[in-house]
Order: structure tokens, then sequence, then C-alpha cells
């Protein structure tokens, strides 16, 4: 069966009809991209994604068959200046210095605006991917590090925990085995015991 930007042609369906019913009853989108992503097991993010892409393939005959008649549209997004992105580099790159995750530093620039929060957090990825010393620049103008100690500590901590908690558990299982082996061998016994006093 041929796919849609990976979607079978009936999952792209049953995404616009939700999409679509969904939207005519108020709800948002991102509300729906929630509710569908529960529904399929996917997640929020993907749907979201293929619901943009899927958007955007206009040449795609069963595309334009699949969203005819259901009023959806992808808004048009301005793209940021180099000043805003300066900016919003800036910030997220402060926050991250001080042991804030990029998710939690565009959460709060953002506001809570989860469209802006995903723009935000894109554009970081895009840069540092695409364009490292840009980063390494606005990281020499703020003063800050380059090294991520915070992050790293964090790791340490975390990759600490991990051990103690597996080495417990592993201690706990040697516990339940042997006691699943006690409790056996009293079951064992108690059966022997009940057959011999017949």
């Amino acid at each position: 069966m041929n796919k849609i930007n990976g979607y079978t042609e009936e999952e792209a369906r049953g995404l616009v009809e939700y999409i679509a019913e969904g939207k005519s009853k108020g709800q948002t989108l991102s509300g729906l991209f929630a509710g569908y992503a529960k529904k399929t097991g996917r997640a929020k993010g993907s749907v979201r994604n293929y619901y943009y892409a899927l958007l955007r393939s206009t040449g795609d005959s069963r595309v334009k068959q699949i969203l005819n008649g259901k009023d959806l549209h992808a808004e048009k997004i301005m793209p940021f200046t180099e000043e805003e992105t300066d900016r919003i580099l800036r910030e997220i790159l402060k926050q991250k210095q001080q042991g804030v995750s990029v998710r939690r530093a565009v959460l709060t620039l953002a506001e809570g605006d989860d469209k802006l929060m995903l723009r935000y957090q894109n554009k970081y990825r895009n840069v540092l991917t695409k364009q490292p010393e840009r980063i390494q620049r606005l990281m020499e103008e703020c003063g800050l590090s380059q090294r991520d100690d915070a992050r790293e500590r964090l790791e340490a901590e975390i990759n600490g925990l991990y051990d103690r908690l597996a080495e417990s558990l592993k201690e706990e299982n040697k516990k339940l085995t042997a006691l699943i082996k006690k409790l056996t061998d009293e079951n064992a016994l108690l059966k022997l015991q009940v057959r011999n006093s017949r």
C-alpha cells in the first residue's frame, strides 16, 4: 500500500477527519494532536509534524482529495530576524549554563505558548547543528564557558543514581529469589505431609 509521508492513506484520512471534526467543535490544535496521539499510540510531536507535512504536500493528488472540503490550512509563519534569533539563542544559552534544560528554557521564553516554544526549540537545534560557530560566538559574547558543567554534574548524578538503583534491584532480586525458593520448598513439604496424612 502506498504511503503518504509515512502514514497509510487511511491513517492520513483518519487524522484529517479527526482534526477537522475537533476544530469544528472549537478544540485547539494542540489538544487535538494530544488526543490523536493518545488514540493511536503515536507521540504528540510526531502527530503535529505529520499534520503540517501533510498540509504542505499540495502536489500530491491523494492529499488534495483527503483535504478537499475540510478547510484546513497551515498558518504562514514569519521567520525570525537575525537579531531575534541571536536574542533567543542568548537567552537559551544563559539558562542552559544555569542547569536549565533547553526544553524548560524555551517554555519559559515562549511564556507557555506551545507553538512558539516549538519554534524556539527548532531554531536552537537548527543553529546548533548547522551553525555551531554562531553558538560559540554568542557564548563568548555572553561570557559563558564552553563546558557545560551543570549538564556534566547532572549526568554524573543520574549515572550514580542509576548504578545505585541497579545494585539495589540486584540485591532485592537475590532476596526475592531466595524467598521464592524457600516458599517453594515449604509448599512441597506441606504437600508431602498432606499426602502422607491420608
